[in-house]
């Protein structure tokens, strides 16, 4: 787990270099549920040298950005697009953020790049991101969308198939999918999602990573690379599913760790299987840098301590994404199991 989140080491992109005129620039969009492990894949691209030179653009669900600081010392350019879904009311952010991107490396003002990389929300459904690249002509002339890459987990890929219809839209709409966690689940899980996933979609390439892991020409590989109106085309409208909500804890002082571990072990072991996704900083008292951590549904990520903070802002955050769970009832739970911890 420690590998997951190495201490912050990456170098530039290296000096700045003067494309090709007329050249467009690929676009990959890594799409997944909640918790299938996006951030984990992308971290680990950017850490390969096919990875250099390519600026990361992420979309949260949610309040406090936190995929994209965990990305901020893999790449020196990575964009947080706001905050819920891309296919819903922010395109417009993706356009203006790309557009400004090129116009600003042009200008010198950021490192030059040769790849794009959009990281989408848990619950977004690509679609609308793909549409966006086939009806701005500005953005096709400088941008082609090389490959959808949806990300799945080997544990629980089918369940989440099978009740969540943005899961079954991701997968559809994929040129190529990651089978994930397969360290964590099964045997056989990764064969029986495998099945399950032809179903969806018989043409995408298939493959299972480990750790996120998986060789990164595998991602840059053009060959099996679609036209965005192709994909526009097959699209279909899709609701959000109802009863999902997200927020988050922010504490402004250092917290204790253990009243905070046991209230979420009380919250895992009462409604696990409404916690879609929990993902975090935490300044926990004693520990230099910020504390990770990570909960999906009845799964808790070993906790993990930075080596520094990714900016100044020292207060802990934490992204509840939840079905039937509410704020109140989280922070009355904290609060109550403090006042126990109290000497």
């Amino acid at each position: 787990m420690q590998e997951l989140f190495p201490s912050p080491s990456a170098g530039r992109f290296g000096r700045r270099q003067k494309r090709e005129r007329g050249a467009r620039i690929p676009v990959t969009v890594v799409t997944g549920f909640l918790g299938a492990g996006k951030t984990t894949l992308v971290k680990h691209f950017l850490q390969t040298p096919e990875g250099h030179g390519t600026a990361v653009l992420v979309n949260e669900f949610g309040e406090a950005g936190i995929d994209d600081a965990l990305l901020r010392d893999s790449t020196e350019k990575t964009v947080l697009l706001g905050n819920g879904c891309l296919c819903c009311n922010f395109r417009s952010d993706l356009q203006m953020a790309l557009h400004r991107m090129v116009v600003d490396r042009e200008r010198g003002v950021i490192p030059p790049f040769g790849r794009v990389l959009i990281e989408t929300s848990g619950l977004a459904d690509p679609s609308p991101i793909l549409t966006t690249f086939a009806t701005d002509r500005a953005l096709g002339g400088e941008f082609f969308v090389e490959a959808v890459i949806a990300v799945i987990a080997a544990a629980d890929g089918i369940k989440t198939t099978g009740e969540y219809a943005e899961a079954r839209r991701q997968i559809m709409l994929a040129d190529r999918i990651v089978i994930s966690k397969t360290d964590i689940a099964d045997e056989d899980a990764a064969e029986v999602l495998t099945t399950r996933l032809r179903e969806l979609n018989p043409r995408a390439r298939i493959i299972a990573a480990d750790y996120g892991r998986l060789d990164p020409a595998w991602i840059t590989d053009s060959a099996t690379a679609r036209d965005a109106a192709a994909f526009v085309a097959e699209a279909a409208e899709i609701e959000h599913t109802d009863r999902v909500r997200s927020f988050t804890i922010i504490e402004d002082v250092a917290i204790a760790w253990e009243p905070f571990a046991r209230a979420m072990e009380t919250l895992i072991a009462l409604r696990g299987a409404d916690l879609l996704r929990v993902k975090g900083f935490l300044n926990v008292a004693g520990c230099k840098g910020p504390v990770v951590v990570q909960f999906v549904q009845h799964i808790a990520h070993p906790p993990v301590e930075l080596a520094a903070w990714p900016d100044n802002d020292r207060k802990s955050r934490v992204v509840f994404i939840t079905r039937d769970i509410g704020e109140r009832e989280v922070r009355d739970l904290l609060a109550a199991v403090r006042a126990l911890a109290a000497p």
